[in-house]
């Protein structure tokens, strides 16, 4: 099959660009070849390639700067989805979208399941909402892949922050009172292949939480890589109100894995086991 790939250069498009060509031919493009807030370039690249599959990894991703720039996210977060969901439904293609963890409050105190309700409380959160909203919508065939704390040893990430801080011999102090699911990457370009295997019936749409096992705080993940990278460098454990940023945090948005993980018979790794992969890459890059 002819697969077209957004964000080629984000971590999630790095890792996508590689896995994907065990299906058939990919073509990859980023920013410069299809910009996702023109609306037109997006409906000119998808009638170009003809795709059978449409993998859109890219996204905005600037949480806290989203709060200033509600326009720019909106466009490529809630909008440019649609518009690719309507070029999938014109050509009876599949659309594959990555969406996240905070189109939900934090509120519920349990892992979040594909069947609650969304409440996001930042303008991320709900700029990825209207970007699910669109493409269900849209009445194309569709998979929604839900992830949250997404990180590689590339780009811009937390894993990459505390790795470089830790290794400057920095004292740290992160946040220990959200707790979420780190997930890698690979991981997210893994399983996607994997599923992409998988028949889904036609004329469906499909919404996973694709998350490995597991759950941790901020400052849990924190001392985790810094464990896996040797150093001796403290992370101290501080609240949410001695840290405060421009867009809010849920305070508890792990996301419940059982549906994927039951639908397609995964047994899905532990969030802890996934980075140790990627501290292992990170020391060879």
């Amino acid at each position: 099959m002819r697969i077209l790939l957004t964000g080629r250069n984000g971590q999630v498009g790095w890792e996508l660009e590689r896995a994907l060509p065990a299906l058939g031919e990919l073509i990859a493009t980023d920013r410069a070849i299809l910009d996702l807030a023109d609306p037109d370039a997006i409906r000119r690249a998808v009638r170009d390639a003809k795709p059978a599959v449409i993998v859109n990894a890219a996204a905005y991703t600037a949480v806290d700067r989203a709060e200033s720039e509600l326009e720019q996210a909106m466009r490529i977060n809630g909008i440019a989805p649609g518009v690719l969901a309507e070029e999938a439904k014109r050509l009876g293609a599949l659309l594959v979208h990555y969406s996240t963890d905070y189109v939900f409050d934090g509120r519920k105190g349990e892992p979040y399941s594909e069947d609650d309700e969304p409440k996001p409380i930042n303008v991320y959160g709900a700029s990825k909402l209207a970007g699910e909203r669109a493409i269900k919508a849209s009445g194309c065939r569709y998979l929604i892949l839900r992830a949250s704390w997404v990180y590689a040893p590339r780009g811009r990430n937390f894993f990459l922050a505390i790795a470089k801080r830790a290794q400057a011999q920095e004292r740290l102090r992160v946040v220990d009172d959200q707790t979420g699911v780190p997930t890698s990457a690979e991981f997210l370009a893994t399983w996607t292949v994997a599923i992409l295997m998988r028949p889904h019936p036609d004329g469906e749409g499909y919404l996973y939480h694709m998350v490995p096992n597991g759950q941790v705080t901020w400052c849990g993940f924190a001392r985790s890589i810094v464990a896996l990278l040797g150093l001796e460098v403290d992370v101290d454990a501080i609240g949410t109100a001695q840290y405060p940023t421009p867009a809010a945090r849920p305070a508890h948005s792990v996301l419940d894995n059982r549906r994927i993980a039951n639908v397609f018979g995964f047994e899905l790794p532990s969030w802890d086991a996934l980075l140790g992969s990627c501290v292992r890459r990170y020391r060879q890059e």
